[in-house]
């Protein structure tokens, strides 16, 4: 449970932390959109390259990615085998019922292992290079303009501030409950799965009352000091677009239209 990266954030002086959480977000964004486009080995060799570069300019260790991406790996591996064997296309090597295996589905099972590497690891660099506060004042930048049809900007900027704020402690809150199982005698590795299932509740049932009771306290908290939504209060936190993020951009658009002419080079 410790190992999860998601709303964790190191703090740093590196290139990337110094850029805009504006930037950041749209430009990994980009990036993701131009993985997905991809096809090509010579397209995925090129975004490789770009996501070690930004890896490396964010100043954080790559064994704090590789610990990331590993309790990942089961998902992964589940939805390269689905596509092994229930992808379609090319020649068939094995056939049998629903299930087969083919040129197309083993080339589409590779691609898509890169794609959900490359994705989890700029998404990683995005949440530990940047603080809860910088992504949800980000996106409460950028989505300003809907606020002219009434969308709930600032209420969804707080939502998504506080959510992310939590999923570390609520991680570490788990983590606490399991090991206060385990010390009663607890096993989770052992028995059938109903059995093992049956053993999650002892850790679900304490969890989410934990959750209730921050957030219960939380809300009185902000009653307490008339919280009354985001209009018209001024930000101690002010977004400015610097060298970084142009040079940052540049690179990207760079990169992205690398992707694009090599998307059909096999």
């Amino acid at each position: 449970m410790n190992k999860i990266l998601f709303g964790r954030y190191v703090p740093g002086t590196s290139f990337v932390h110094r850029m805009d959480p504006r930037a950041k977000l749209i430009l990994s964004l980009i990036y993701i959109v131009a993985v997905f486009m991809a096809n090509s080995w010579s397209a995925y060799a090129v975004s490789f390259i770009i996501a070690l570069t930004i890896i490396a300019s964010s100043g954080i260790a790559p064994k704090f990615f590789w610990d990331g991406v590993k309790p990942l790996i089961g998902v992964i591996l589940l939805t390269v085998v689905i596509q092994v064997f229930f992808g379609v296309g090319g020649h068939v090597y094995w056939h049998w019922g629903i299930l087969s295996i083919t040129s197309d589905g083993l080339l589409n099972a590779v691609y898509i292992a890169i794609r959900f590497v490359l994705i989890i690891l700029v998404s990683t660099v995005l949440t530990l290079s940047t603080s809860p506060l910088e992504i949800s004042g980000a996106i409460e930048s950028l989505f300003m303009p809907l606020k002219k049809i009434h969308f709930p900007v600032y209420e969804m900027a707080l939502m998504l501030s506080i959510a992310l704020r939590f999923v570390p402690t609520l991680i570490d809150e788990t983590e606490k409950i399991l090991n206060a199982q385990r010390s009663r005698g607890a096993n989770f590795s052992s028995g059938s799965i109903m059995a093992r299932l049956k053993k999650l509740v002892t850790i679900l049932i304490p969890l989410f009352e934990s959750a209730f009771n921050r957030a219960e306290e939380l809300a009185t908290a902000m009653e307490s000091r008339g919280y009354q939504g985001g209009e018209g209060r001024s930000k101690y936190r002010v977004l400015n677009y610097t060298k970084n993020d142009i040079i940052g951009t540049i690179f990207m658009m760079v990169s992205v239209a690398l992707i694009m002419v090599l998307r059909n080079w096999s």
